[in-house]
């Protein structure tokens, strides 16, 4: 197709030699950005999850509502219409920042998935562990928190880091709001030089080598989970 391939250039992109030493190229830069993002989207998402998953399973008619409808709602609605929104409605109301509403965004999005997997595991606990909790004088609160949810967690550790693989591919749509992470630089730097095909290739190899390991390690949890059973 005539297209000069200049592989060559993009060393520059990853890594920069200076007089000073060295320092990361705009890619890698964004690559971090990809990481905070993503880091604290995770944090929140599992926070977001397992309150949801608690009120699902509550005695309180108006906490499975809330927590039914902030499900559905997330989950009938396009990531990238939630990123908007907060950014453009909700953050200006409460100075969110694009970095603010991008994670806030993304960790309520995958904090609505993580909620069935949290439902799921606490659901799975056998009866005997409630009532066991029950006789020794635990408070609701104190049985979630020291008997059934860490039992809960060994049970459903897989998925769960499935969500964060999930999550640093769904940060890519950061970039829609002007947040300097690693698909918005690589399509800067695709811009600026036209090598269109070697920076998208070279994107999408340091997104695989971030999330093929993690993905990995969803497999052999899987696997150690079911040999432990």
């Amino acid at each position: 197709m005539g297209y000069h391939w200049k592989w060559y250039r993009m060393p520059r992109y990853l890594i920069q030699i200076t007089e000073d030493g060295w320092m990361l190229g705009p890619l890698l830069q964004g690559l971090i950005v990809t990481f905070k993002i993503s880091g604290l989207s995770l944090i929140l998402a599992m926070i977001f999850g397992l309150t949801a998953a608690i009120f699902r399973l509550s005695d309180s008619f108006t906490a499975r509502l809330v927590a039914k409808g902030y499900v559905e709602f997330i989950r009938n609605t396009p990531l990238l219409t939630q990123i908007f929104f907060i950014y453009y409605v909700i953050g200006p109301v409460f100075g969110l920042d694009a970095f603010g509403s991008a994670v806030l965004a993304l960790s309520l999005f995958e904090g609505a998935y993580a909620s069935e997997i949290f439902r799921a595991g606490i659901v799975s606990i056998h009866k005997g562990q409630w009532e066991a909790a029950h006789s020794l004088g635990l408070s609701k609160w104190d049985t979630y928190r020291k008997v059934i949810v860490p039992q809960a967690v060994r049970r459903i550790l897989p998925p769960l880091t499935g969500v964060g693989v999930t999550l640093i591919k769904d940060s890519s749509l950061a970039s829609t709001i002007a947040i300097y992470e690693l698909t918005q630089q690589g399509n800067i730097v695709s811009s600026d030089t036209f090598m269109v095909f070697e920076v998208w290739f070279t994107v999408a190899a340091i997104y695989l080598a971030v999330t093929f390991p993690l993905s990995m390690l969803v497999a052999e949890l899987g696997k150690r989970m079911r040999t432990a059973e």
